[in-house]
């Protein structure tokens, strides 16, 4: 009778390996605005930290976020604290991490106002990341959609302006789909996300894009056929106006770096096909 106890807690442990492998999010070179990583917010990830002893490292939140409350799995071999910069509508709270020795490893839980965020921390002897920090689809959407308004409106008379709601008023994450996949190739370009808002779809790049060249987007048919579609820029976004099942990014001659975006759904639906032959 122990035998099947052992193999059901083998696979559970199993499961619970895998999903956490999963949702890691490590550091990438193209992450990084100067010493800052910038990871991609999403809810349920996990997010690496790398600390080494006699370095604090910087946890940077949302500004206007407050922290509830902070817990780490080792208190007794990590110094946590926190602090904030700034005032008013820029003011920003800080966690502050530092190990004591290197080798160590533990988990470290922030719960704010808006969301609760999950690192796993590990100490290096000399690897230390200077801080870390988030974008967040809701922010840069309201961003996008205020920048889109304000272009292709006339300015409004003073009365009207006051009656208007804000852009974007109501926008919320429930109704944002986040089910896309991002596969292919690793360019120092390559999207940190994709999702829609059931009529848009926003491909989110590393905020460096800004400084080189930008991979045109083709949309791809029922065939797999590339077709170019219309899209614009806004910030570090791609904004389509239109959905799709999925599409590739190209850029180069020779040696073409390609990533393919795909929603998950289409994803799911290929790798069951490929399965049954």
């Amino acid at each position: 009778m122990r035998k099947p106890i052992r193999s059901r807690s083998s696979a559970v442990a199993l499961g619970v390996r895998t999903a956490n492998r999963r949702a890691m999010q490590e550091p990438v070179a193209h992450g990084f605005i100067n010493a800052v990583q910038v990871y991609a917010w999403s809810d349920g990830a996990l997010y690496r930290l790398l600390a080494a002893p006699g370095t604090v490292t910087d946890i940077t939140l949302q500004p206007g976020e407050t922290i509830s409350s902070v817990a780490a799995g080792d208190t007794v071999r990590w110094t946590v604290g926190d602090t904030s910069s700034g005032t008013g509508e820029s003011k920003r709270a800080h966690i502050l991490v530092k190990p004591f020795s290197a080798g160590l490893a533990t988990n470290l839980i922030i719960a704010t106002d808006r969301r609760t965020y999950h690192l796993e921390m590990a100490s290096t002897p000399g690897t230390a990341m200077a801080a870390i920090s988030w974008s967040y689809p809701e922010g840069d959407l309201i961003a996008i959609r205020r920048k889109e308004a304000e272009r292709d409106r006339t300015p409004p008379s003073p009365a009207a302006q006051e009656q208007a709601p804000p852009p974007a008023a109501g926008l919320s994450l429930d109704h944002l789909n986040f089910a896309y996949a991002i596969s292919g190739d690793d360019p120092a370009w390559r999207p940190l996300r994709a999702f829609d808002d059931g009529r848009q779809t926003f491909i989110e790049f590393p905020v460096a894009i800004g400084v080189g060249e930008a991979p045109p987007l083709f949309i791809l048919g029922a065939q797999g056929e590339a077709q170019l579609v219309n899209y614009r820029m806004n910030g570090h976004f791609y904004i389509v106006d239109r959905l799709f099942a999925a599409a590739e990014l190209r850029l180069g001659t020779k040696k073409q770096a390609i990533v393919r975006i795909t929603r998950a759904e289409v994803a799911a639906q290929s790798g069951n096909r490929r399965r049954a032959s």
